[in-house]
């Protein structure tokens, strides 16, 4: 063997590794969060209205308004909302026009999926969520039943949902809005309806319905806090923010004051 041949064995792969780092240090640094600390606001993309996690109210704006505020706080900068109407109501996140000039921060219904983690870093988990069925009296059965659908968060698995309700003989009726999701429940136009868990929880209370689980053989998911791909400065602060409210208590009183129970998949609370 040539002493060249020999010498490219040796030092081949530790070349390839330096080669590697290189092009590493030339990538452009993460300047995440040093930029809303130079502008001094974070900008949180939300829907317009997604209770319990969104709402309308001033005096108890929503879980994942709450939080977001508390994050601002701790990382000493001001929140600055950019309410959505086209979030949620299109399956595919890449159609509710949101990108980086509008905000940092994704909130108001992300679920830690493979779905959502394919164009999103996603935060700390501070809650579970799946979907439940609600009706205005207890369904034994689902076979023969006509439900109405209120798919408003894309990372639920909407496609393992379908199967078991086709396996169920539902017929399935999907609707656009949280007011003709209630509307024909309340007629009697569908036996009941399903839609995500803490959704279906705040539109039970509101209108005296019965909540439970669609199915324990469902998935369920992490209701997370969503960041763009890249900007791990940002997203270091903003995880350390949400363990400290953890752990200092701040969020479990955020999410007491919504009844939200960390574990919720659709359990009655």
């Amino acid at each position: 063997m040539s002493r060249y041949k020999r010498a490219l064995q040796t030092f081949g792969p530790v070349t390839a590794v330096v080669a590697l780092l290189v092009g590493v240090s030339t990538l452009p640094p993460d300047t995440s969060l040093r930029d809303i600390q130079n502008v001094g606001t974070l900008r949180a993309c939300v829907p317009t209205n997604y209770p319990p996690l969104v709402t309308n109210d001033p005096a108890a704006p929503g879980v994942d308004i709450e939080i977001l505020s508390a994050v601002s706080a701790k990382l000493n900068v001001t929140l600055v909302l950019s309410p959505s109407a086209e979030m949620g109501r299109d399956f595919n996140p890449l159609n509710w026009n949101l990108n980086r000039a509008k905000c940092q921060i994704v909130a108001g219904g992300v679920v830690a999926s493979s779905q959502t983690r394919s164009f999103l870093e996603t935060s700390p988990s501070y809650a579970q969520t799946g979907w439940a069925i609600v009706s205005k009296e207890p369904l034994p059965t689902l076979e023969g039943k006509t439900l109405g659908a209120l798919t408003l968060v894309s990372g639920l698995n909407r496609i393992e949902l379908a199967g078991y309700l086709r396996n169920q003989q539902s017929t399935v009726r999907v609707v656009p809005t949280e007011a003709a999701f209630a509307d024909n429940i309340n007629s009697g136009t569908f036996d009941g309806g399903v839609t995500e868990a803490l959704l279906a929880s705040q539109l039970a209370t509101e209108n005296n319905w019965h909540l439970a689980p669609v199915s324990d053989a469902l998935a369920s998911y992490p209701i997370v806090l969503g960041l763009w791909k890249g900007d791990l400065t940002l997203k270091h602060q903003v995880d350390a923010a949400i363990l400290d409210m953890k752990a200092d208590g701040t969020m479990d009183a955020i999410l007491a004051k919504y009844g939200v129970n960390q574990q919720t998949t659709g359990a009655p609370l």
